[in-house]
Formats: structure tokens, C-alpha cells, sequence
């Protein structure tokens, strides 16, 4: 028996929006996983930065509901060995603009209170970087 799959149709507009904001062209990745390999916050994320950048590029908008997207710490890491030259977290910084322009916030340093001991200081620089975009 074959399984039926739910196949969504490609939002082009919110890859092409992505890519704007980011100013990456997202259709290079290759999905060879080097920025999940590279990423230091991997594996406290939800998905992996591949799989960030394949609901991207098959334009599923799912991917603004990830917690992936917040924890990027914006390291470099990824981009420093990105066969293809993509910068992973302009396009993660394009994703949290795109809810922020929404008024939806998923970290408040006000809220970190005691918390900031435990957060590693390039994650607290991450999300101070909202104010400056």
C-alpha cells in the first residue's frame, strides 16, 4: 500500500520575502547539513538550521512557529562553512523581523531575570540584536 502524503503548495511570496529581507538566495542551500553540524545552539533547537532552511525553501511558513529561530546566538558558525556562501542567520534575523513586524515576541530580556546565568552570552547578544534592526 502506498502512503498518502499532504503535499503543500510552495508560497512563493514568503521565500521570496525571506530572500529580500535576508538578502540570501535561499536556493543555493543543498541541504548538506554543514550548518547544523557548525551550529553551538543546535541542539537545544526544535529543528535544525537545515531544516530552517528547507521549510524555507519550500516556502512553508511553518517555520516562523519554531523555536529554532530565536535560538540562533548569530555566531557565524554556519556561515563561516556554508559550502554555498548562505548566511543562516540573516535568514534566521529575516524570519524573527518578519514576526517582530507582527508584535510577536518570544524572548523579553526583562524576562531573563535569573535565567541569565544559565544563557550563553553569545545568546544574550542574539537577542539584544532585535533593538538595532
Amino acid at each position: 500500500m502506498v502512503g498518502v502524503f499532504k503535499i503543500k503548495k510552495k508560497n512563493n511570496d514568503f521565500t521570496a520575502k525571506v530572500m529580500e529581507l535576508s538578502g540570501e538566495n535561499i536556493n543555493l542551500c543543498e541541504q548538506c547539513g554543514i550548518c547544523t553540524t557548525s551550529c553551538p545552539m543546535a541542539d537545544d533547537m526544535d529543528i535544525t538550521p537545515s531544516q530552517i532552511m528547507h521549510l524555507v525553501k519550500i516556502g512553508d511558513e511553518s517555520v516562523l512557529q519554531t523555536e529554532a529561530i530565536w535560538f540562533c546566538a548569530s555566531c557565524y558558525s554556519c556561515t563561516v562553512r556554508c559550502p554555498r556562501g548562505i548566511d543562516l542567520s540573516k535568514v534566521t534575523e529575516a524570519l524573527r523581523a518578519m514576526l517582530l513586524r507582527k508584535g510577536i515576541n518570544k524572548v523579553e530580556l526583562e524576562d531573563i531575570g535569573e535565567k541569565e546565568k544559565e544563557i550563553p552570552t553569545i545568546a544574550l547578544v542574539s537577542i539584544s540584536r532585535k533593538f538595532t534592526g
